[in-house]
């Protein structure tokens, strides 16, 4: 069972990204799948996630920037983020839920900078 996040990198404020995560060894078509997020220093915080049904919740920062979407049948989740700012800057996180199952990928880095 595994969870690979691709997409990370260097991009310039205002500028966009979209991170991928791949699952392998078991069907994501059950779980909710969410993406968090880590900054330097500080705590680990949800991004945005998407529920077995196709309903998405964002945090705040990410209302109207982010959107996240899923193909069950490709096993992949997706994270598409506009006009990213500093503050965007994390180690970004694939997570998938369901009931007492839980798996985490390894982070793909983001880095917001001129």
């Amino acid at each position: 069972v595994q969870l690979v996040e691709s997409g990370g990198g260097l991009v310039q404020p205002g500028g966009s990204l979209r991170l991928s995560c791949a699952a392998s060894g078991f069907s994501i078509r059950s779980y909710d799948m969410s993406w968090y997020r880590q900054a330097p220093g500080k705590e680990l915080e949800l991004v945005a996630r998407i529920s077995r049904f196709g309903s998405a919740t964002y945090a705040d920062f990410g209302t109207g920037r982010f959107t996240i979407s899923r193909d069950n049948f490709e096993k992949k989740v997706f994270l598409e983020m506009t006009n990213l700012k500093f503050e965007d800057t994390a180690v970004y996180y694939c997570y998938a839920g369901w009931g007492d199952n839980a798996y985490w990928g390894e982070g793909t880095q983001v880095t917001c900078s001129s």
